[in-house]
């Protein structure tokens, strides 16, 4: 897994390939017939495709780099998959943050709801405190 990386970032110039890509996971089948690559693309759709495009396009040339620098008799086919982990995970991230703060928010309401409830009138405003029976 480390060995791709350094092979996308450094030795393949396609332009469609997003500078922040990163290899998240890699699954080699039993066989070693063949490795599902999983990355994440920092970047809208558009940018997504186009990553996947490049990597899939230049894919034969870095097996045979694989092949050279990690001297495997049988170096498994390529196959790219989009890793949208990371990103479901901030989303989620976000979700649990705006729930939390709404929730704060709710309860300070209450909180000030009940203490202003608590009081009878007359003390609330203070005008009847110089008032004597």
């Amino acid at each position: 897994m480390r060995e791709l990386s350094e092979v996308i970032r450094s030795e393949l110039k396609d332009p469609r390939i997003a500078p922040m890509t990163t290899v998240t996971a890699a699954e080699v089948a039993p066989d070693l017939k063949t490795c599902k690559v999983y990355v994440s693309v920092l970047g809208d759709a558009d940018k997504k495709t186009e990553t996947l495009a490049g990597l899939n396009s230049s894919r034969g040339y870095m097996r045979r780099l694989l092949a050279q620098n990690l001297n495997l008799r049988h170096t498994p086919e390529l196959i790219f998959r989009l890793d949208e982990s990371i990103e479901y995970g901030n989303h989620m991230s976000k979700l649990i943050s705006d729930v939390i703060s709404r929730d704060e928010s709710a309860q300070n309401e209450r909180a000030g709801a009940e203490e202003s409830a608590g009081q009878p009138e007359s003390y609330q405003d203070g005008s009847d405190l110089n008032e004597v029976d």
